[in-house]
């Protein structure tokens, strides 16, 4: 029980990041901004999706997979970002 009112905590979190990062993304439409809150969101549904699973603690291959797409998301906005411009 603790633990989905800890993951709800996180969740609700990474929402607020992903809302805040969205909002600067609109005052700016700089897409680093918009890289950083996609992935905060991304982060946000499979945090959610560890609440439906049998057993969370197993790892699924999934769940890693869902984690790597979105930090890779995070560094090629940052190398987008820091790339000389021509």
């Amino acid at each position: 029980m603790i633990d989905g009112f800890l993951l709800g905590l996180i969740v609700m979190a990474e929402l607020v990041a992903a809302a805040y990062f969205c909002k600067f993304w609109r005052q700016t439409r700089d897409r680093l901004f918009l890289a950083f809150g996609a992935a905060f969101f991304i982060e946000a549904i499979d945090r959610t999706a560890i609440l439906f699973l049998d057993d969370p603690a197993n790892g699924s291959p999934v769940i890693y997979g869902v984690r790597l797409l979105s930090y890779l998301m995070i560094l090629a906005a940052i190398a987008d970002k820091n790339r000389k411009r021509s």
